[in-house]
């Protein structure tokens, strides 16, 4: 919470480039304190506002401070927002943020303050969490002055309480994303960040513990590493209208803030408000007078039929809303801002309010829009321009599931799973070029790990999930990386955590098979209505296809990165492993009669999965992939894979030499967008989350298999362009290279012939291929006739 003019300032302070670290801090040389609020329980909910006053006889020119808090903090610098953190990690990898305030510094008395809080029993899974406390340390003797400890005062926000604590069971889901915020406007200490205001009873902090970085300390609370990723960008958003009332009558003027609302006393009412997209966003809500008033702030992705089921989801006849929400309750104060700690997911947003003795005015309701900092640098068009809106949606649902850390949904969960996160991680690699999440994640999962050897599931996580065919998707994407990146000695660093997966998979071989054999925790798969709780037949019993072809398909990854790093011993093994198991596999799994792989050598059941994985790794033979993949494409009696694993379908088509079908596989996509979605969903309706990226993969595929840009050697060094048009008459992709731009314009001649100009930085190679016809390529502007 804060004063009006605040929010407009910080759209501009929390794009702050990140600043470097003192490396004495990185050796364990902090005189700040980690300080908290003395006598309440260190562990529960709470939120607590921290500030010190400070004189400076100049204004400088640098002034650099590093940040951190359990769980959260927001930095005020003269009444100024800065930067929000700290960007999530664990214990042992706890973050800070290193800014540069002198911006916000002035000659004189200076105030710097911090909104703290913990959500306690409260927090997102995502979060996870010691005690309450806060840190601020300066990156040198010239801003030590400001180091919390002696100085510092504390305060207590009891004006907040948590609510919407039920949201799974409202909505029938696992929704782990935290409370909404309950805020009595009567006992907010308004003013508290700017200078000036009176914090004579404010109590003085308590310290609890030296701040350490990683590789000291003895007794540590929290082990300290520098951010990894750029701040978090945010941006005014507008809400687009209203789509419903009831009991008042308003145009929705108020929502561009200069026609305030006035909602009578005594009154309840309800204005239904369409963002008309989905989006993540700081909601702020400025309100006048409304002296016991009570406003409630509902947010969703889709409104509801009396079924449960969402339909259309620009149609809001019969429908009603249902999901988390926040509750402000004004003190009749002017220009009061209500502003929720955390960030919400929505398209529509509905006002409940109820009006006491005074009028409340509604002077202005926006989105300060909020994300990792992507900029986009790719692009994609052709003569089907309806691909362009699948591209624009599949972006923004990418966007919106990208943050501190990726989210496989920014509604319901807001955690990073591997498998998930492969496929986002390709997504930014094309569309932007920057790599700083996706090597945030690989760290992620790679800090995860169990004493097994296997990583978690999903990570950061305060609730222990492991999901074995994940942790395969970890080394898949250490191998992406490698692929798409010269950074070798990020990479080695992985090999023997990999060596850890492998080898437990390598563990649970059925020697009488040759096969996986059983295998506990939790092996997912796909939401695929034939896989109960996500899991193929013969993932936890044993002997699925499915699960030896992917831990097959990893080994093979594996053998070219061992070799890669002169590991010739541990490449030799996965490779002649992975032969193994995929002579074996074929053998006891696949059906000569229904020309597909069955699911496990019991040849009861049969999906799409376990073709696609026996093309993938080359178990079916090259001369049957076409065949087996035409099944995949048409035989309806095989279970079907979902959005999410059509990835790996369009990897087979690619191996198989039918990318050229991909164009006509977007029927998916096309129907999403049909129902009215703005962001590409979980699953075929009914789906819980209208937000999903790992249905994002068009963005990808439209530069990698239409336009047919992939890495051919390690590090991008070389570069592949086989393009796949299928029915399409031309196409034009942009794709960031490491060293440049890769620009690829496509027209076809006649029925077999194309015409191809393509521009390459300069000192990148490669290939081009089309229907069979190789011409090498170099760095620079070329023109091709085939």
């Amino acid at each position: 919470m804060k004063t009006a003019a605040t929010f407009f300032l910080f759209i501009i302070t929390c794009s702050l480039n990140a600043q470097e670290v003192n490396p004495s801090l990185l050796n364990n040389n902090w005189s700040a304190s980690w300080i908290t609020c003395p006598d309440v329980p260190q562990r529960d909910y709470g939120v607590y506002h921290f500030r010190k006053t400070f004189n400076l006889d100049h204004q400088p020119q640098k002034f650099i401070v590093n940040i951190s808090a359990d769980n959260r903090y927001r930095l005020f610098v003269n009444g100024k927002a800065v930067c929000s953190g700290p960007a999530r990690g664990d214990l042992y990898n706890w973050y800070f943020e290193t800014v540069d305030i002198a911006p916000y510094l002035q000659n004189g008395s200076n105030t710097i303050a911090a909104l703290v809080w913990n959500m306690g029993v409260y927090a997102p899974v995502a979060q996870v969490s010691n005690q309450t406390a806060f840190v601020l340390q300066g990156n040198t003797d010239a801003e030590k002055m400001i180091n919390t400890g002696e100085g510092w005062k504390v305060f207590h926000n009891i004006s907040y309480t948590p609510c919407s604590t039920d949201n799974g069971s409202r909505l029938h889901t696992y929704m782990v994303i935290g409370p909404g915020d309950q805020v009595d406007a009567s006992t907010y200490p308004w003013g508290w960040e700017q200078p000036g205001f009176n914090d004579a009873n404010w109590l003085s902090i308590k310290k609890i513990a030296s701040p350490v970085p990683v590789g000291y300390g003895s007794d540590n609370l929290w082990t300290l590493q520098p951010r990894n990723i750029p701040l978090m960008r945010e941006k005014m958003q507008r809400i687009a209208l209203v789509r419903r009332t009831n009991g008042i009558n308003t145009n929705g003027d108020f929502l561009q803030g200069t026609h305030p609302l006035t909602i009578p006393a005594n009154q309840t009412v309800s204005i239904l408000l369409d963002q008309s997209f989905n989006t993540v966003a700081y909601p702020e809500l400025i309100v006048s007078n409304g002296k016991g008033a009570s406003i409630k702030m509902t947010y969703a992705e889709a409104l509801f039929a009396k079924d449960g089921k969402k339909g259309n989801r620009n149609e809001i006849d019969g429908k009603n809303i249902n999901g988390n929400y926040d509750i402000f309750m004004p003190d009749g104060g002017a220009k009061r801002l209500f502003r929720p700690l955390w960030q919400r997911t929505y398209r529509y947003m509905q006002l409940d309010i109820t009006t006491k003795d005074q009028p409340l005015v509604i002077d202005d309701l926006y989105g300060s829009a909020n994300g990792y900092p992507f900029v986009v640098k790719a692009s994609f068009s052709s003569n089907d321009e309806s691909l362009q809106q699948i591209w624009d949606i599949g972006w923004r649902t990418a966007q919106l599931c990208a943050g501190e850390t990726y989210f496989d949904c920014p509604y319901y969960e807001q955690l990073q799973y591997e498998g998930d996160t492969r496929i986002q991680s390709l997504i930014s690699l094309y569309v932007t070029g920057d790599d700083r999440l996706m090597r945030k994640a690989i760290l992620d999962f790679y800090h995860s790990r169990v004493p097994e050897g296997l990583t978690q599931g999903r990570y950061p996580s305060n609730r222990l999930q492991v999901i074995p065919p994940f942790s395969l998707f970890w080394v898949s994407m250490v191998h992406d990386y490698w692929m798409h990146r010269k950074d070798e000695k990020f990479v080695a660093d992985f090999l023997i955590p990999i060596t850890g997966v492998l080898d437990w998979f390598e563990k649970k071989i059925d020697p009488s098979k040759q096969m996986l054999g059983p295998m506990k925790w939790w092996s997912f798969v796909d939401w695929n209505n034939a896989f109960p709780g996500g899991t193929p037949d013969g993932a936890m019993d044993g002997n699925s296809s499915i699960i030896t072809l992917q831990y097959v398909n990893t080994l093979q990854q594996a053998a070219e990165l061992f070799a890669f790093f002169g590991k010739t011993h541990e490449a030799d093994h996965y490779k002649q492993l992975a032969a193994t198991l995929s002579k074996a596999t074929y053998a006891q799994c696949f059906d000569i009669k229904k020309g597909v792989m069955a699911n496990t050598l019991l040849k009861k059941t049969f999906s799409q999965h376990a073709s696609i994985l026996s093309v993938l790794t080359g178990c079916v033979p090259q001369t049957g992939m076409k065949s087996v993949m035409q099944k995949v494409l048409y035989d309806t009696s095989l279970s079907q894979a979902t959005f999410y694993y059509r990835f790996y379908l369009n990897r087979a088509l690619k191996k198989a030499g039918m990318a050229d079908l991909y164009y006509s596989q977007l029927t998916p996509w096309r129907g999403m967008i049909a129902n009215g979605l703005t962001t590409f969903a979980e699953n075929p309706d009914p789906t819980r989350s209208d937000c999903h990226a790992w249905s994002s993969s068009p963005n990808y595929d439209f530069l990698a298999t239409i336009c047919g840009i992939v890495p051919a050697s390690p590090g991008f060094a070389t570069v592949r362009i086989e393009p796949a048009l299928g029915e399409l008459v031309n196409a034009t992709g942009i794709m960031p290279h490491p060293d440049g731009f890769i620009n690829v314009a496509l027209v076809r001649k006649g029925k077999d012939g194309i015409e191809a100009q393509i521009n390459l930085p300069a000192h990148l190679t490669g290939e081009f291929i089309w229907k069979g016809k190789t011409v090498k390529l170099t760095g620079g502007s070329q023109k091709i006739n085939l």
